[in-house]
């Protein structure tokens, strides 16, 4: 009987071992997935060492019979920001675009801003500025191809803003001039999906 026990005991060790190893699926080896998700990003500022709002007149004559000088009006004291990251089939580029969003510039008088180069303290792709744009209501492309970018926070970095006020070249443009027409504008830049 001693014998028949220990048989017994031994079927069911060898069952219940073998058993254990039909039931484990663990090996040398294992997988989990990572997920990384990259997010969109559209961020623009305007950066200055000051006030971001600017004054532009032209200078007052001296003597009678002079007329108003225009040739120092202009302002380069603002930056524009941006971080940006596109999605190559979706939205591969941005635009900045400028316009006048409130007030009106007055009669025979013409604003017009500029953009440079980027300064070169961020990384990425760039936009690349464009000629001088007369600012009107509609919206217009001041820098364009942004693509995933930053340009540094803060002034001094991004693409420096020249803004320039001038007389209307159009003859006869002096005698429109009126001061009850001194306005305040509000300029608007917004980056864009191409």
């Amino acid at each position: 009987m001693r014998k028949f026990t220990k048989t017994v005991a031994l079927a069911v060790m060898m069952l219940g071992l073998s058993q254990g190893q039909m039931l484990a699926q663990d090996d040398q080896d294992d997988v989990h997935n990572v997920n990384i998700a990259v997010p969109e990003v559209a961020l623009l500022d305007i950066e200055s060492n000051g006030s971001k709002d600017i004054t532009l007149g032209p200078d007052v004559p001296t003597e009678a019979g002079e007329a108003l000088d225009f040739s120092n009006e202009t302002n380069s004291d603002l930056w524009i920001n941006y971080s940006s990251i596109v999605g190559s089939k979706s939205d591969p580029r941005r635009d900045v675009t400028v316009q006048i969003t409130s007030g009106e510039v007055p009669s025979s008088m013409l604003l017009s801003v500029e953009a440079s180069a980027d300064a070169g303290a961020g990384d990425g792709m760039m936009g690349t500025p464009g000629t001088s744009i007369t600012l009107n209501a509609k919206a217009q492309d001041i820098i364009t191809g942004v693509g995933s970018a930053y340009t540094g926070n803060g002034p001094s970095k991004g693409h420096l803003l020249t803004y320039k006020l001038s007389l209307d070249p159009k003859k006869g443009s002096y005698a429109s001039l009126d001061f009850d027409q001194a306005n305040t504008l509000g300029i608007t830049y917004t980056l864009t999906d191409q």
